[in-house]
C-alpha cells in the first residue's frame, strides 16, 4: 500500500501531538509544523497527499498558507482546522483553495472520514473517456484546471473550479442543494447556511454574466442546472 503523506500545521501543541499521534497509529505518514513559516518550507521540502492547517497561526497564517500552497499545487487536498465557525469564515477559507474546513472542537473520527473522502476523491478519481468537459461554448480541462468561454480563460478558485465540474458533469440535469454538498464538499454540508448559494454566485458572474447563453438556471424549490437552453 502506498504510504500517505500528510502535513499538518497546527499551533497548539497538544492538539497536534494528539492528532499525529492518532494519524500514525493508522499507519499515515505525519509531519508537524507549529507555524507557517515552517509548514511552508516542509511543504516545498518534501512531497504530500493531503495538508491539514489551522488558521490562527503563528508565521503565514492558514488562509495565506493555503493560498500559497493551492498557487504550486492545484490538486493537493487542504482541510482547515479552525475555532473560527461563521459563514464569512467558511467562505474566505475555500476561496483561499481550502477543500474542507472543520470547526474546532471536533472528533477525531470526524477528521478521519473528512481525510479518507478526500483522499479517495484525489487518488481514485475516475474521470470519462478524454478530460475536456464541454457544454455550449464553456470549456473545462480537469488536467491543466483551465477554463474558458468563447476563448476567454476564466480564473477559478479550487471550490469554484469543484463546483463547475459537477455541473458540468451533470449537465441538462437538476442537482439540490443537498447533492451539491456532499458531492462537491464530500460531507453533509451545513444547509442551512447560503454558503452553496454564495459559491454558485460566484460561478454565474465569472462564467455568464459577460457572456451568452446563460448556462447556470435557479430551479426554484429543487436546485440548479446547468444547460445551454
Amino acid at each position: 500500500m502506498e504510504e500517505i503523506k500528510i502535513l499538518l500545521v497546527e499551533d497548539e501543541k497538544k492538539i497536534a501531538d494528539t492528532l499525529s499521534k492518532g494519524l500514525r497509529e493508522l499507519d499515515y505518514h505525519v509531519q508537524t509544523a507549529y507555524d507557517g513559516n515552517i509548514g511552508l518550507r516542509i511543504f516545498d521540502s518534501g512531497s504530500f497527499n493531503l495538508i491539514i492547517t489551522d488558521i490562527n497561526i503563528p508565521g503565514i497564517n492558514g488562509y495565506d498558507l493555503c493560498r500559497i500552497i493551492r498557487s504550486r499545487n492545484q490538486h493537493i487536498p487542504i482541510i482547515m482546522l479552525t475555532a473560527l465557525n461563521t459563514t464569512d469564515d467558511k467562505i474566505e477559507g475555500f476561496d483561499a483553495g481550502a477543500d474542507d474546513y472543520l470547526v474546532k472542537p471536533f472528533e477525531f473520527k470526524e477528521l478521519l472520514a473528512r481525510i479518507r473522502a478526500l483522499l479517495k476523491r484525489t487518488m481514485n478519481q475516475q474521470l470519462p473517456a478524454g478530460n475536456i468537459l464541454k457544454v455550449a461554448n464553456l470549456e473545462m480541462n480537469i488536467d491543466s484546471m483551465e477554463v474558458n468561454r468563447d476563448g476567454k480563460s476564466i480564473n477559478l478558485t479550487a471550490k469554484e473550479f469543484q463546483l463547475l465540474e459537477y455541473f458540468m458533469r451533470n449537465r441538462n440535469r437538476v442537482v439540490s442543494r443537498a447533492d451539491i454538498a456532499v458531492k462537491v464538499w464530500d460531507i453533509d454540508f451545513d444547509t442551512k447556511t447560503n454558503v452553496i448559494d454564495v459559491y454558485v454566485n460566484f460561478l454565474r458572474n465569472k462564467i455568464d454574466r459577460d457572456f451568452e447563453p446563460k448556462l447556470i438556471h435557479t430551479q426554484v424549490g429543487m436546485g440548479y442546472m446547468l444547460k445551454a437552453k
